[in-house]
């Protein structure tokens, strides 16, 4: 059926409907969302449980390891991963795509509410999050005020974070820094002793004096009340006048025997904004919340905050819908420059204006369609699918083109037809082999519908988009135009030129059929050339970005005070302030994470240097020269990066982490961590290796407490008595909580001076045995000196120790390769074995995945055009055209130092079934001119590749022309999209000079002898 028997003559209907097909269209981009990434709900579930005072190992026994069990249980759950850090857990479970992620969150909190009785009761309860806390948060907030630092707290805390968690889309508002208020009850060990009670009897006073409990029903005549028993502390003075002792010479009160503070919580963390200590709030997104859409709603909601509480400071430090936007509106550009190139080359080709804006309309008519299909489909406007669009701008016009160019030969050729005769009967010797070249082009995304890994799942919308934008495109080509050229009068074109191009390829062609042999022995040899080349273009998962962020990373020797590493932290915060003129905002941050295991000893920091085209330094360049500016002082190690958080984000590793590690698993950390060191020394060698950072940081000096059991039992002591005097007497534990005009205060039991504490004052404690009588530590307990780990990584439910690498100058594969070649010669105890883990195992399961798929497409391409044809000799002469374009990948990979990534992948993916649309119009052309017109098979050949040189030198410097701006990769995220861009651009070109010998050439050698075999449909015959 020919579409434009329709629509030629009925235009008003053929208007109205691209008219409603714009408007909803333009509707549809007005309400799409914008993200940076395609909306994927990454299968990952945190769980994070609070210990405080707690080693890492402690952590690990009494906490971790439940959680793991519990976590294993879960169906679907592929692999758990843990950090084990002093006074906190954190547990990762990755489950398998396509799981439903809220059930498992669900049947995991069911899973730990059955092991909360198991955990210490002075752990918190364990906290589950649908998001990966290693993520970076998507917007960080500077707060200063003039109030003080526990006030400025607590009204972040019951007022400003609550508003900020309540916008949609917030997952959680995280706040860093301040005082939080604490009672701090501080005791006098020999003042506790003089009245014959012991820490542990202290806190159990204190706490059984403040309580709230139920007492039941009660009848009061014919009326029924509720009886209650509020017990609780309403202020600090009642905390002070606890009696905690009852003798003969009286009562002794709290404050007799204790200093009872209201204070602040110890620090252990402080954090400083653009070179002054501050509070920050990181506010991380739901998993499938749109990133600009959370930013605009925090943004709007600090202005009411601002209005609501004047005497605070809100204001945002960094924000990653920034660069988002910035990202998406140079794609977007990218796409109107595209279509202008490609319009300018209708123009040089038809040399008529009328036949140009014909074949114009199909490049934002089809563009707009695809958004209203973008909108419905459930799917963002994202680098992904704005990366389909502007891929697409090239292949939309393609149809339009062969359609114009056969009713333009037709109305020349035949100018008895009538102008809307022409325009039916051209465009109906065409559309075959138009529909063909879109179905082949279509077929190549069939498998990515089926891919369940992270590649599948980033580039379902972009295959999504483009089938769109071919479909739209070919309704367009095969109603519009025909409808427009038939009401376009007849030009007068100078075509000479091109007469005089078609001649000159004619001649060649002539030329290279009398020797086919060489032809197919130099495309070979061309072939292989490029199959060697490729083994020197470089690998990585995706391309690096410049997000205009420095990560840096301090560390000091284990055990380091927080006041040394703070004020060593301000000072390198000096040399940066003076060595990047690009600085634009400034966070650091000093000690221990509550959100990620890391030594106390270490310090990080964010580096805002702004977008990409408002300087001239690239993230790396101003990375490296900042290196060398810290240098590396006594006693410190600096580590210096650019940060890939954003496209990072959910891939298998935190926005802090490294794109390559080292996993040694094994038992004994000792054994573990001499591997580490020996690994480490191994590496320092290997080109593009620029540092190297050891997951656990050496470990954290410590005493050993070794209790005696044997003697504690005799002398009818408990071991967790013991254990829980200690804790109080160093640490502190809680006794209750302060409830006064809504807010809760915790109440703190610590010793006096508690970290000025000798061990002899430790010693001197005394616990109380079952007869009631007074036992000093001393008897019980020695102490042992030791370095004991500061944090302890699982992974599937076993130790690791983990060695990440920071690489620079050289691609993953090739660093990867190198570093798996460095260890393989090291001799490893009998326990130990090892594994090179990060960005590598994504990017060699999405290579695997993608290759497979290539082949899945490249069978799907040949089916689909044995199908049309009703033959499997000539869709297998065009199946030649395709490792043609390995020619130009390897080319433009090597000529733009571009690595072999997803993105170059996808390309390659695209180019199955973009280049063979040339092949099948030469083979269409050439079958009906040798079987309708009867003519001679090598005179036939040369005349069909003729009439045919036009629309494919069109087609072809269109699409290249389109992704031009997009292979230059300009501006933030501009290299998202550059190397698939680059791929096709190189692929296409040298496919395309190749094929118009290489076809011809294989036509003749196929069909010397035999008939050509009879296709089913109907074809173009002669003037097409």
């Amino acid at each position: 059926m020919n579409p434009a028997r329709v629509t030629v003559h009925r235009p008003v209907l053929t208007s109205m409907v691209a008219l409603i097909v714009v408007i909803l269209g333009l509707t549809a981009l007005t309400r799409l969302p914008v993200d940076l990434l395609p909306n994927i709900t990454y299968p990952v579930v945190t769980v994070m449980t609070s210990y405080p005072n707690a080693g890492a190992e402690e952590v690990e026994q009494l906490v971790t390891r439940q959680v793991e069990q519990a976590a294993a249980a879960i169906t679907g759950a592929q692999e758990i991963r843990s950090t084990s850090a002093e006074g906190n857990s954190n547990v990762r479970i990755n489950f398998a795509w396509g799981t439903d992620i809220r059930q498992a969150v669900d049947d995991l909190r069911d899973r730990l509410a059955r092991i909360e009785d198991r955990l210490p009761d002075d752990a918190d309860r364990p906290l589950v999050r649908q998001f990966d806390t290693q993520d970076s948060p998507i917007m960080r907030l500077g707060i200063g005020s003039q109030l003080d630092a526990i006030h400025l707290r607590t009204l972040i805390d019951n007022r400003i974070a609550p508003r900020l968690e309540r916008i949609p889309g917030v997952a959680a508002v995280d706040t860093f820094g301040g005082l939080e208020r604490e009672v701090r009850v501080e005791v006098d060990p020999e003042r506790i002793e003089a009245i014959d009670l012991g820490l542990d009897d202290l806190r159990n006073r204190i706490r059984d004096a403040n309580v709230i409990t139920p007492g039941g029903p009660i009848m009061d005549g014919r009326r029924e009340y509720r009886l209650r028993t509020p017990a609780e502390f309403r202020s600090v003075d009642e905390v002070r006048d606890t009696i905690v002792q009852r003798s003969e010479d009286g009562v002794t009160y709290l404050h007799q025997v204790a200093d009872v503070r209201d204070t602040h919580q110890r620090v252990t963390r402080r954090f400083r904004v653009n070179q002054e200590e501050g509070v920050q709030l990181a506010v991380r997104k739901l998993a499938d919340a749109n990133t600009v859409e959370v930013s605009e709603a925090v943004h709007a909601e600090l202005v009411r905050l601002n209005r609501d509480f004047p005497q605070i400071d809100i204001r945002a430090v960094t924000d990653e819908a920034g660069f988002i936007r910035n990202s998406i509106t140079n794609v977007g550009r990218s796409i109107l420059y595209g279509s202008a190139l490609a319009v300018l080359v209708l123009l040089v080709f038809l040399r008529n204006i009328r036949y140009t804006l014909v074949a114009a309309t199909a490049i934002p008519l089809a563009v707009i369609a695809t958004f209203g299909l973008v909108y419905f489909g459930g799917y963002s406007l994202n680098l992904m699918t704005l990366g389909g669009i502007a891929l697409g701008v090239g292949l939309m016009v393609d149809n339009a083109i062969v359609v114009i160019e056969s009713i333009a030969r037709r109305r020349e050729e035949h100018a008895e037809q009538t102008a809307a005769e022409a325009a039916i009967s051209g465009t109906g010797r065409v559309a075959p082999a138009i529909v063909a070249s879109t179905l082949t082009t279509v077929a190549i995304f069939l498998p990515l519908f089926f891919a369940e890994e992270l590649a599948g799942q980033l580039f379902k919308p972009l295959a999504a988009v483009v089938a769109f934008a071919l479909a739209g495109s070919l309704i367009v080509a095969l109603t519009l135009v025909p409808m427009l050229m038939a009401r376009a009068p007849m030009p007068k074109r100078d075509t000479s030129a091109l007469a005089r191009m078609e001649q000159r390829y004619q001649g060649l062609l002539r030329r290279t059929l009398a020797q086919p042999w060489m032809v197919i022995g130099i495309s070979l040899l061309l072939l292989m050339i490029a199959l060697a080349g490729l083994r020197g273009v470089g690998t990585e998962f995706l391309p690096a970005t410049d997000e205009g962020e420095l990560r840096v990373h301090v560390a000091m020797e284990p055990g380091t005070p927080l006041e040394e590493l703070y004020a060593t932290m301000s000072g390198l915060e000096a040399i940066i302030h003076d060595e990047v003129p690009e600085l634009e905002n400034l966070v650091s941050s000093s000690g221990a994470s509550a959100f990620r295991a890391s030594s106390p000893a270490s310090g990080n920091m964010r580096v805002m240097v702004g977008s990409r085209d408002s300087r001239s330094r690239s993230s790396d360049e101003i990375a490296a020269a900042l290196r060398e500016a810290l240098g590396s002082p006594p006693g410190v190690e600096i580590r210096v990066r650019a940060s890939s958080g954003i496209f990072f984000r959910g891939f298998g590793r935190g926005a802090d982490e490294e794109s390559l590690s080292i996993e040694v698993r094994g038992f004994e950390l000792p054994t573990m961590n001499a591997v580490i060191e020996r690994f480490e020394s191994a590496l320092a060698d290997v080109p593009g290796v620029t540092d190297t950072r050891v997951g656990s940081d050496g470990g954290q000096p410590e005493f050993a407490t070794r209790i005696h059991r044997d003697r504690a039992a005799d002398l009818g002591v408990d071991v967790r008595t013991i254990a829980q005097t200690l804790e109080t007497a160093l640490g502190g534990s809680g006794a209750g909580q302060l409830r006064a005009g809504g807010d809760e205060t915790r109440i703190w039991v610590q010793l006096r001076d508690a970290d000025r504490s000798s061990l002899d004052d430790l010693l001197n404690l005394t616990v109380r045995s079952e007869d009631g009588e007074r036992v000093a530590l001393r008897s019980l307990v020695t102490f042992d000196t030791a370095i004991g780990p500061d944090s302890i990584q699982r992974r599937e439910q076993a130790r690791i120790s983990t060695l990440f690498v920071n690489i620079g100058d050289r691609s993953l594969g090739e660093v990867a390769a190198d570093v798996r070649a460095a260890l393989a010669d090291i001799p490893l105890p009998e326990e130990i074995d090892f594994s090179v883990t990060g960005d590598i195992e994504e990017q060699e399961a999405a290579f695997s995945e993608l290759l497979l798929g290539t082949l899945l497409a490249t069978l799907l391409v040949y089916m689909v055009m044995a199908s049309l044809y009703e033959s499997l000799r000539d869709p297998l002469i065009v199946m030649f055209s395709i490792p043609l374009a390995i020619i130009g990948v390897t080319g433009a990979l090597l000529i733009t130092d571009t690595t072999l990534n997803v993105q170059s992948l996808i390309g390659i993916l695209l180019l199955v079934g973009i280049v063979v649309n040339n092949a099948i119009l030469l083979v269409d052309r050439m079958a009906r001119r040798h079987r309708e017109d009867g003519m001679e098979l090598q005179a036939a050949i040369v005349a069909a590749a003729g009439e045919r040189l036009r629309p494919i030198l069109m087609t072809t410097l269109t699409t290249i022309l389109a992704l031009s701006p997009l292979a230059i990769g300009m501006g933030d995220g501009g290299e998202a999209q550059a190397p698939m861009a680059r791929v096709v651009i190189g692929g296409l070109l040298s496919s395309t000079l190749i094929t118009l010998v290489l076809i011809p050439t294989l036509y003749l050698l196929f069909h010397r002898r035999g008939e050509h075999p009879q296709p089913v449909y109907r074809v173009a015959t002669d003037h097409a």
